[in-house]
């Protein structure tokens, strides 16, 4: 009996001591969370391995590009809700419709165009390796958007997968 209740009696104890050593990792990897997330940057320094002044470099191509970026993309939502408000007016695509949808393609092309100089820029400022897989990934999301949706499409002979 005094056997049953020392094995009982150890299991509680390392019960006990499993769970406070839980608890106490989960806390410090929370704080160490909670302390990185005001830079929005922290993952891309831990993804690439990068030095603090590869990471200053990047960090101030990032800066520069961000309300290039902020501004395409204003432009882009003003054109798609001009767009919005010629198609609830009628029932037909009109040619104004169809210009505005050129000039949102424009828009797009421009927006695609520029990032890729950024993501180029954001490379060179990186190990050649890291620089290397950065940008092919950065391609990859970029160009490849429209491509996967085009490619989760049904196959309809001549009217998709053949572009």
């Amino acid at each position: 009996m005094n056997r049953s209740w020392a094995i009982l009696f150890g299991a509680l104890i390392a019960g006990l001591g499993i769970f406070v050593g839980s608890y106490a990792a989960t806390r410090h990897f929370c704080s160490v969370s909670m302390a990185r997330s005001t830079d929005d940057l922290a993952w891309f320094r831990d993804e690439f391995h990068l030095s603090d002044a590869e990471m200053a470099r990047v960090r101030v191509l990032h800066e520069g590009y961000m309300p290039q970026c902020a501004e395409m993309c204003a432009r882009i939502a003003a054109k798609k809700r001009e767009i919005s408000i010629a198609l609830a007016n009628g029932t037909n695509v009109t040619a104004d419709v169809q210009q505005r949808l050129l000039e949102l393609g424009q828009l797009r092309a421009k927006c695609q165009a520029q990032m890729l100089e950024h993501f180029v820029g954001v490379s060179r400022a990186m190990p050649p390796e890291q620089g290397k897989r950065y940008l092919a990934e950065m391609q990859r999301v970029t160009l490849g958007l429209h491509e996967d949706i085009e490619q989760s499409m049904p196959d309809t002979g001549a009217m998709h997968g053949t572009h």
